[in-house]
């Protein structure tokens, strides 16, 4: 019963990690990977590969996404995009490293779900507070997230099967066929993601939330592509977009680093905002964006200033999303200057301290609707 149990809970676990990746994995689609795991080896790191594979895709495109969550969740591994690898070999940790007992090494079994078990606890902790190796397992799953934008209509049309009369397509149909009116062309308006732009808080009180939140930019700049842009906010305002274009995460992360010249000093989210939307607001970058600003709040400078900036942004963007990590703490409540000032023209009110956290912003990235105001 007990075996069971764990099974079921390791396998609820992963659905919720292809969730985050973009993969449907709905409720129905676990319950057909359960009752099929009871035909075959749960011990066969293949049985349990292929079963998933079969059940919980619904579309071509989930199974490189499916692949690689799956190294990750079950063997600590990131496959490569692009390839389909063959039924990944699950690889059992060190014990110190795992926590397991060294009895179990023998146990195939026990060894995924050790691994699974690690990464759901891995979910909810602070990244502030993790080790090294702690440390990149978390930077391995937050290069798997999927933070990329809902689709919204174009003002440009394409044709369509179905739709509004394309009357210039149609006439030209017509006089092409001499005349017979045979088929009526239509056409519907094109979709293209909303763009997406990051500030993230790289000053001295945010240092231990920095790294993870630009490697989520990174992932938000993988899977959203042009349409994403990436700033850092401090003392001064610096463009990372480009920076962020390498496939690899850790080459990434060493262009940003040479690119911030105020890492860990103070704060004036006020006047960066201000010279954001001086200088890219006018360009329409903001405009009908997700804004997303990842920061503590913690403004050295003027805070009506920032509020001003904040309210002048709500109008621009279609939706501000703002993250401060140490609103996970218990007790929190926001009673900076800074947060007090800005919250009011926030949609969405988010921590972003943890794995769990950050699948959450790239949830709320994703959304298409706008709430109306900040909530928990």
């Amino acid at each position: 019963m007990g075996a069971t149990r764990d099974v079921t809970d390791t396998i609820v676990g992963f659905a919720r990690t292809l969730r985050a990746a973009g993969v449907g994995a709905d409720p129905e689609r676990v319950h057909a990977m359960l009752a099929a795991l009871d035909h075959l080896d749960v011990l066969d790191p293949a049985d349990v590969y292929w079963a998933g594979r079969l059940t919980l895709c619904s579309d071509p495109d989930d199974l490189p996404r499916y692949d690689r969550c799956f190294a990750a969740y079950f063997s600590g591994r990131t496959a490569r995009p692009g390839r389909r690898p063959p039924p990944p070999v699950v690889v059992r940790r060190p014990a110190a490293e795992s926590g397991a007992e060294a009895g179990d090494a023998g146990d195939p079994a026990g060894a995924a779900l050790a691994v699974a078990g690690d990464v759901e606890v891995l979910r909810h902790r602070d990244v502030a507070r993790l080790g090294p190796a702690e440390r990149a397992e978390i930077n391995r799953l937050i290069a798997l997230l999927d933070a990329s934008s809902a689709r919204r209509r174009s003002r440009r049309f394409a044709p369509a099967p179905a739709g509004r009369l394309d009357p210039a397509r149609t006439v030209r149909e017509v006089l092409r066929r001499g005349g017979e009116i045979s088929l009526l062309r239509r056409r519907a308006h094109r979709t293209r993601r909303r763009r997406v732009v990051l500030l993230v808080d790289v000053s001295g009180s945010m240092s231990p939330y920095a790294d993870a939140l630009l490697r989520f930019a990174h992932a938000a700049a993988r899977s959203g592509g042009r349409t994403v842009e990436v700033f850092s906010v401090g003392t001064r305002l610096t463009r990372l977009t480009r920076e962020l274009r390498h496939r690899d995460p850790d080459t990434a992360m060493a262009a940003v680093s040479a690119a911030i010249p105020d890492w860990s000093g103070g704060t004036r989210l006020g006047a960066e905002l201000k010279e954001f939307l001086d200088r890219f607001g006018q360009r329409g970058m903001a405009r009908g964006a997700v804004v997303v600003i990842a920061s503590d709040g913690w403004e050295r400078g003027d805070a009506t200033l920032l509020g001003e900036q904040m309210r002048r942004l709500a109008r621009l963007a279609h939706r501000v999303v703002w993250a401060n990590p140490h609103k996970a703490r218990p007790g929190y409540e926001p009673l900076t200057a800074g947060m007090a000032a800005a919250l009011p023209h926030v949609d969405d009110f988010t921590s972003g301290h943890s794995l769990g956290a950050l699948q959450e912003l790239a949830r709320l990235v994703g959304t298409s609707s706008r709430q109306g105001g900040a909530h928990a």
